[in-house]
């Protein structure tokens, strides 16, 4: 079918690589559902730093693109062999293995989609859970297997995911949790998501030994939590927010320190595991639904997408940046 036919929409897209100032909001064809997926009218779109590298270039999309990786909002139309999905239904959903989601309307895997019916949460809510929520439970509890009792650091500790990793692992029985952040002014925001006591990235060499570390800065960092490691600890890298080089953990360290380092990614893990996703997202819903998990929520119109971005960027945000698309 030619675009003159479809069904038009509002869309943020990327038609090049570059700065903030690349995104340009565009008339793009309303996308249908195929076999196992759903279309959503989005209310609103989540604003993350991995946006943000789709639009500098580090991951290589088709150009232009559609960004956004999480949404909230009704669903439009169900594919084929979609059950317990209906139209006009409340959802929570993650658009993360094919983007789209700063859009009027997005498609994704049935498998990746939350029904928000009765629980009582906002849409703007809901459309900040399912990346960095959903991230925060899969973290902690399939990839680090935390324990009862332990000691947890997390990197970040006032941003979307660091807010959520704070209160993920005490709900998941963490003993001591401490967040890092990288200025003081962010200490007191950040020690209202869970955290038992929270430090400048500059002191973690004074913060005893961990036996849980989330690393999403790199850099410095990395090397000195690599250091603030327990025998047996676990470290999982899920980031390079400083943008510094890579920094190189020799194996043989692993062997005589009996220490792990580990990798997840969000976009990789849903495409592998589409329904142990759903079950973490599902997790976050029903845990913010009953006020154990908080999200500190800012919007802006979908048309300042780049505004996003460049707080994203700056590094000066706490909590998560949503974008308003439509009011359903």
């Amino acid at each position: 079918m030619s675009n003159s036919s479809r069904q038009m929409m509002k869309a943020v897209t990327i038609p090049e690589f570059g700065d903030a100032e690349v995104l340009r909001v565009a008339t793009v064809p309303v996308p249908e559902p195929g076999p196992g997926q759903v279309a959503i009218d989005v209310a609103y779109a989540g604003a993350n730093f991995a946006e943000v590298l789709y639009r500098r270039g580090v991951v290589d999309v088709p150009l232009p693109f559609v960004p956004g990786i999480e949404v909230a909002g009704r669903i439009r139309a169900v594919g084929e062999d979609v059950e317990g999905l209906t139209v006009g239904q409340p959802v929570a959903a993650l658009s993360i293995v094919d983007s789209g989601g700063y859009a009027e309307v997005v498609v994704t895997s049935a498998d990746l989609v939350v029904p928000l019916d009765g629980l009582g949460i906002g849409m703007d809510v809901a459309a900040a859970l399912p990346s960095n929520s959903t991230t925060a439970f899969l973290v902690l509890d399939r990839v680090a297997r935390i324990e009862p009792g332990e000691r947890v650091l997390i990197h970040a500790a006032a941003g979307g995911v660091g807010s959520q990793l704070g209160q993920a692992a005490r709900l998941l029985g963490a003993g001591h949790v401490v967040g890092t952040v990288g200025s003081a002014a962010k200490i007191e925001t950040a020690k209202r998501f869970g955290y038992h006591e929270v430090i400048t990235r500059d002191r973690i060499a004074d913060a005893g030994e961990f036996d849980v570390m989330v690393d999403m800065v790199g850099g410095p960092a990395r090397r000195a939590g690599l250091d603030r490691l327990a025998p047996m600890g676990r470290l999982v890298v899920m980031g390079n927010a400083s943008g510094a080089e890579d920094i190189g953990i020799p194996a043989n360290e692993l062997w005589f320190t009996n220490k792990t380092v580990s990798g997840f990614n969000l976009a990789a893990f849903s495409a592998a595991f589409p329904q142990e996703t759903s079950q973490a997202l599902g997790r976050a819903v029903a845990a913010a639904a009953t006020g154990d998990l908080r999200v500190r929520v800012e919007t802006l119109p979908l048309e300042q997408a780049a505004e996003a971005h460049r707080r994203i960027e700056s590094g000066t945000t706490t909590g998560k940046l949503v974008l308003e698309v439509a009011a359903l």
